[in-house]
């Protein structure tokens, strides 16, 4: 590599480096924000807990941040250069579109093999350990949801209110309980009560005293011209399942998009035995649906080398030293490309229009784009 492909792929480095990293803290940040604000607002997580959640992070957003990065940095470089006239010295002495181009390729190239691994490898991991991590800091202190003074909507079923909290003890209690329509069905009110944690279930245990408990029509709760049923209390208990607020707020279902390749592998294995005829439909739906993540994985790994080589010849031909607007324009691609491919990943239940293979679709577009372009400019 001369001296010019390496001065071309260094400023191509810097530059998306630090376009990856503009992208990667916004969306490590509102995904934080979605998913932490509260706990800290609240302290609930201490600071080690979340500087090591939002790490778990970063493999989780690079996928998205990379190529957006990409597309962004070498359209700022090749834009400054060409306005610069820079693109055209280089052509004067020989320097050919393809020969300028060959570095960025490379750099497309590594970043295509660099997102495969941690679409394959990095990301299911720091995604199954963030969850693991999250939950065990949601359950290591579980009295920290209750905040005082607030409408607790946290327990699934359950909304819960408390006057005031020292320690294990409460005042002013409040406990609505829901049905499937969000409709209030009972409501608990006592004076004072006490938590606790049940370890071995999994629960919390709340001991309230000089409690009134209402019930209303299950049916119809919402009827207001029936009396509800009343019942006084010196002491009665309720339980909150812990294990159910964990699996929606810390706990999960693995979700295909976190699988490493031998366990997407295997999926692909289970969803190939042989069933009845009756079942036979919706099995070549869930192995569309594996098939579909394994080439989104892939595709949005190519992504990185499509964006650079789209990015060239609009780069040079655009000839723009301003950074909002290429970084307008990066934008722009970037949303037209991911909405495509949320379109596409809509035919998930009609495996026979194949949406796995539907998936290269906009790797396809932007790739003929830029074959197309660099041909004008050769020509030009």
């Amino acid at each position: 590599m001369n001296l010019l492909s390496r001065h071309l792929l260094a400023s191509v480095l810097l530059t998306c480096g630090l376009a990856v990293g503009l992208f990667e803290f916004i969306l490590i940040a509102g995904n934080a924000i979605q998913d932490l604000l509260d706990h800290v607002l609240a302290g609930q997580f201490p600071l080690g807990t979340v500087l090591r959640l939002v790490g778990l992070l970063v493999p989780y957003v690079i996928t998205y941040a990379l190529p957006l990065g990409t597309l962004c940095g070498v359209l700022l470089v090749l834009g400054r250069l060409s306005a610069d006239n820079e693109i055209t010295a280089m052509r004067a002495v020989g320097r050919s579109v393809g020969q300028i181009s060959r570095p960025i390729l490379l750099f497309g190239a590594l970043g295509a093999v660099f997102t495969l691994f941690v679409n394959f490898v990095a990301m299911p991991h720091a995604r199954v350990q963030y969850h693991r991590e999250y939950a065990e800091a949601l359950r290591s202190n579980p009295l920290s949801f209750l905040v005082p003074r607030t409408f607790i909507s946290d327990f699934p079923g359950y909304v819960l209110y408390v006057g005031d909290k020292h320690g294990s003890e409460m005042r002013d209690f409040w406990l609505w309980q829901l049905d499937s329509q969000q409709r209030v069905v009972s409501l608990v009110r006592a004076e004072a009560g006490k938590f606790d944690y049940d370890e071995a279930t999994d629960t919390l245990l709340l001991t309230l005293t000089h409690a009134t408990a209402e019930r209303r029509d299950s049916k119809n709760p919402e009827e207001f011209g029936n009396a509800p049923l009343t019942f006084n209390f010196e002491q009665t208990s309720e339980r909150l399942s812990l294990d159910r607020l964990l699996s929606r707020r810390g706990g999960f279902r693995q979700k295909l998009q976190w699988m490493t390749y031998p366990e997407l592998q295997a999926q692909l294995a289970k969803f190939s035995q042989p069933v009845p005829p009756a079942d036979r439909k919706e099995q070549a739906r869930d192995r569309m649906k594996v098939q579909i993540t394994i080439q989104e994985k892939i595709t949005q790994a190519v992504a990185v080398f499509s964006f650079a080589a789209l990015a060239i010849p609009l780069g040079i031909r655009i000839s723009r030293r301003e950074t909002s607007a290429n970084l307008g324009l990066a934008v722009l691609l970037a949303g037209g490309y991911y909405f495509l491919t949320v379109m596409i990943g809509w035919l998930d239940r009609h495996p026979e229009y194949r949406p796995d293979l539907l998936q290269w679709l906009p790797n396809v577009l932007f790739l003929g784009l830029a074959l197309w372009l660099f041909r004008r400019i050769d020509r030009n």
